[in-house]
């Protein structure tokens, strides 16, 4: 329990510093469908301790996990979780400030019956070829939340 909330605890800082692009740090996309807040919250914390540590990050936000995206998200995006009070949506927003690409689904918007203007800033529509393109591409890490 220790080791988590250690882990928790580090992740809170994302915005402090700018994200380091290492030359050699495999890219990152992970991929949030999960509705479970907490889950939602840890995939912003080790996304943004990946993205600490060099590696270059896209987040594909679908289903439930699209809701962190929206300028009028439910509370569950947006309320504190223990143990430093941080919500998934406030890290997600720590992750584009940082330089995080951050897309929703394709089919996200349209099955809401909404456009691009529900987003936070700094969140866009995802392209199917270019994620499929970015998610296959040789040396990517994928996470799945």
């Amino acid at each position: 329990m220790r080791f988590v909330s250690m882990l928790v605890a580090a992740g809170l800082t994302l915005g402090a510093a700018p994200m380091a692009l290492a030359q050699d740090a495999a890219p990152l996309v992970t991929v949030v469908t999960a509705d479970n807040p907490q889950t939602q919250l840890m995939s912003m914390v080790l996304t943004g301790q990946a993205a600490q540590q060099g590696h270059p990050v896209r987040v594909l936000l679908c289903g439930p996990g699209g809701d962190l995206a929206l300028a009028d998200a439910p509370e569950s995006a947006t309320a504190g979780q223990p143990p430093m009070g941080a919500s998934p949506q406030g890290l997600l927003m720590q992750l584009i400030e940082g330089g995080a690409t951050v897309e929703v689904c394709a089919i996200y918007l349209p099955g809401l019956g909404a456009d691009e203007s529900v987003l936070i800033d700094g969140v866009s529509v995802a392209q199917p070829p270019a994620m499929a393109g970015a998610m296959a591409a040789e040396g990517t890490i994928v996470w799945s939340f």
